[in-house]
Order: C-alpha cells, then sequence, then structure tokens
C-alpha cells in the first residue's frame, strides 16, 4: 500500500500575506481562536483549520469553505490570540479573494448581505440602515420569499415602528472623507488605502 506524499505550497500564504500581514505563519495551533468563536457551530472548518490551511496552501479548500462566509468578524479569535495572528481580517481578505476569483459561496445570503453593506457604505461612507436591510431582501429573494408565503407584513410593521421610534431616518447622515472611504473599499486587495 503506498502513500502520496504531500507537497506544502506557501505561495498561497504568501499571496495573503501581501495583503496584510495576517502573521498566520505565527499560528502554533493553540486553537485559543477556536474554542472563544461564538459561530463555530455553523462552520466546516473551524478558524485554526482554515489558518493551517492557508499555511501550507491549500488554496481551493479554504476559498469554497463555509467558514469565511460565517465569520462574524466580532475579532474574539484575533484578541484572544497568543502570537497576535490577525485571524478576523484573514477571514476578510479571504472572502474577498474568493468574489474576485468568481468562487461560488456556500452562503448566498451571506454574500448577497456582504455585497449590500460593502455597496452601501462605498456608497455613503457609512452605513445607511434605511436602505440596507431592503437592499439585501431585494438582492437575496428573501422579499420575494416572504411575499410568497405572506410573512412580509411583519417585517412592514417592524420597519415603521422603528421609523416612527427614529432608527430609521429618510435621509443619510454626510460624513466627511466619503471619498476615502469610498477609495479604501474599492482596493480591498492592498488592505489599506493606496495612495
Amino acid at each position: 500500500m503506498s502513500q502520496e506524499i504531500f507537497h506544502p505550497n506557501h505561495k498561497f500564504m504568501e499571496q495573503l500575506e501581501a495583503t496584510g500581514p495576517f502573521q498566520a505563519g505565527a499560528c502554533f495551533q493553540c486553537r485559543k481562536c477556536t474554542n472563544g468563536c461564538p459561530v463555530t457551530f455553523a462552520m466546516d472548518l473551524y478558524p485554526d483549520e482554515v489558518i493551517r490551511m492557508v499555511i501550507i496552501g491549500q488554496r481551493e479548500t479554504v476559498l469554497r469553505c463555509r467558514t469565511i462566509w460565517v465569520c462574524a468578524a466580532c475579532e474574539t479569535c484575533t484578541t484572544r490570540c497568543p502570537n497576535e495572528v490577525k485571524i478576523a481580517e484573514l477571514m476578510d481578505s479571504l472572502k474577498e479573494m474568493a468574489i474576485q476569483e468568481g468562487v461560488p459561496s456556500p452562503q448566498p445570503q451571506i454574500l448577497a448581505f456582504h455585497e449590500t453593506f460593502l455597496n452601501n457604505v462605498k456608497k455613503r461612507g457609512r452605513v445607511f440602515e434605511t436602505t440596507l436591510l431592503p437592499t439585501y431582501m431585494l438582492r437575496s429573494g428573501e422579499l420575494r420569499r416572504k411575499w410568497n408565503v405572506r410573512e412580509w407584513q411583519y417585517d412592514l410593521t417592524l420597519g415603521l415602528q422603528m421609523f416612527y421610534k427614529g432608527r430609521f431616518a429618510l435621509f443619510p447622515k454626510t460624513i466627511k472623507g466619503k471619498k476615502e472611504v469610498s477609495t479604501i473599499l474599492s482596493h480591498p486587495k492592498q488592505g489599506k488605502n493606496p495612495q
């Protein structure tokens, strides 16, 4: 019985580190990130496994996994890491890489929300909640689903209640540096303002 020898490919990690740096190579698999993560129940790979796969060059597995989309970016993992590996930032970078390479998301609703949220911030420099949820519901097909099963009344009632309580504004607030925010979000590969 013969076994195939696996040869790690470090180019994937080098490519990711160029957009970071995330210090993924500093991970010694203590699993503090995984043990502290509040959403591991919904992941197919744990955060420490994603890091290990990045290190050994398992590009396809990492970019197709559900974990990068389920990550809430709460940064509990980053805070707990004794080697200061920037795990939450790494997950964001992997998401952007998957989008740029056209890798289909195993979580299409999360992808729809991700794109809706980023487009909302790019357009206004900050989130405008009044248009965020309706845009997401249209983009993800959730509005059609709720319409078909007659669940839309609850959302409409809740939205109106929030509007009357001042939680939703009619017009977005303006901010300084809107153009800079848009520029930063338009260049996710660099990870920083390209200027």
